[in-house]
């Protein structure tokens, strides 16, 4: 029930957002022509109708929904949105302070500020607010253009050194390369995963994780787009954990897919690492949340590292969401590596991440558990990256 509470007044809240954004942008805009106000309007609906189905009936097997061109339109209405949203709230919101601050105003000036049409002159309010709407919508096209830029180009290797206290000389200089949250499906496809796959193998790293949210579809229905990952080359194997979004399309099916890829999944559980005479532990639990759908894959970085050596040189834990650090901490995890925030994924998302997380980017501790979080290597939804580039995190462990 409050699952169904929540879907229903999100959906609520995006059409009533849609509403808010055609009246104060078009069909209240009195110096815009009546024609224009009205495809104006007409437009925000229609693609908002587009972006809530791309979302909520990808299932359906609807031909017309799954085109490539229709999910990516679909996507990037979403992040438009949200940009003309924010923009068009700040607007109102300015104006309101102006308001406050002019109440010097006669009631008879503000009576003739009231808008007029035709060949009378235009009030300074209508021309405030039709002139700023040509200022949000195109400030919000160029934010979009540029964030589908930064989002569609090859992530950037991001390189950090981790220092590890008593770190065996065998395991000086040792590399991890984290990919996260490539949500394979709707928009990204096989030609991405090529380059990504191409980028890592280039590093020539001696460990690989993949911290989840692999894709957004079911296994056999990207077969084709994921087939790449399989061409993933690391000395000491290819790690992974689920994340959120692999409980939406079957996180047991996944879990078994990335097994045949030549991957070692880990479900509440580890394995030990040996490199010379040294070894470390590699963890990895399941998704945070995924109690919720699968109540047997409930996480539990206790029961991962339950019996792992005492003498080993440090204890590695994959989760996806940053929220297992508590438990990453109680386990006596050395280093968490996590994905799930995106950084925010684009602005004025990335200002606010870190509300909802404790460590929203890059490296952190708690307690004496060190935490690193990826931006992500793909996006999930919008198409869109603004402040937030994505990332192949190349980590170095170095002695303390």
């Amino acid at each position: 029930m409050p699952r169904a509470f929540f879907f229903v007044v999100a959906i609520l809240l995006f059409i009533s957002s849609h509403v808010y954004l055609a009246r104060r942008l078009f069909i209240r805009s009195e110096a815009f022509p009546t024609w224009l106000r009205y495809i104006g309007a007409s437009a925000i609906g229609l693609l908002g109708t587009l972006a809530i189905s791309v979302i909520i009936l990808p299932r359906m097997q609807i031909a017309f929904l799954n085109n490539l061109a229709v999910q990516l339109v679909g996507y990037l209405w979403l992040g438009t949105f949200v940009f003309l949203l924010v923009l068009t709230l700040l607007r109102d919101l300015g104006w309101m302070v102006m308001s406050l601050v002019q109440k010097y105003r006669t009631r008879e000036q503000s009576e003739g500020e009231k808008g007029l049409v035709g060949d009378a002159p235009i009030s300074r309010r209508a021309l405030f607010f039709s002139m700023s709407s040509g200022v949000v919508l195109s400030t919000a096209a160029a934010s979009t253009a540029v964030g589908y830029q930064e989002a569609r180009r090859l992530a950037r290797v991001k390189r950090q050194d981790i220092l590890l206290k008593d770190l065996p000389s065998e395991l000086e200089g040792l590399t991890i390369v984290q990919i996260s949250d490539l949500h394979i499906g709707p928009t990204i496809k096989r030609d991405f995963i090529q380059a990504v796959v191409d980028q890592v193998n280039e590093l020539n790293p001696d460990l690989i994780a993949i911290t989840g949210d692999l894709a957004d579809g079911l296994p056999e229905d990207l077969r084709e787009d994921t087939a790449p990952l399989k061409q993933l080359r690391s000395k000491l194997g290819v790690f992974y954990v689920t994340g959120n979004h692999e409980y939406y399309w079957d996180a047991v099916a996944w879990v078994d897919a990335v097994r045949e890829m030549g991957f070692t999944p880990l479900v509440n559980e580890h394995k030990v690492v040996k490199v010379g005479n040294a070894s470390f532990v590699v963890a990895g639990v399941t998704d945070y949340s995924a109690q919720r759908i699968l109540p047997e894959h409930t996480s539990d970085a206790v029961k991962a590292l339950k019996n792992a050596p005492e003498d080993a040189a440090f204890k590695l834990l994959l989760a996806h969401q940053p929220k297992s650090i508590y438990d990453a901490s109680r386990a006596k995890a050395t280093l968490q590596l996590s994905g799930h925030t995106h950084g925010g994924q684009f602005y004025p998302l990335n200002m606010v991440v870190g509300l909802a997380h404790p460590f929203s980017v890059g490296l952190g501790l708690y307690e004496d558990t060190q935490i690193y979080v990826s931006r992500g290597t793909g996006y999930w939804g919008p198409p869109i990256r603004l402040g937030a580039p994505s990332e192949i995190s190349l980590l170095t462990l170095r002695r303390a």
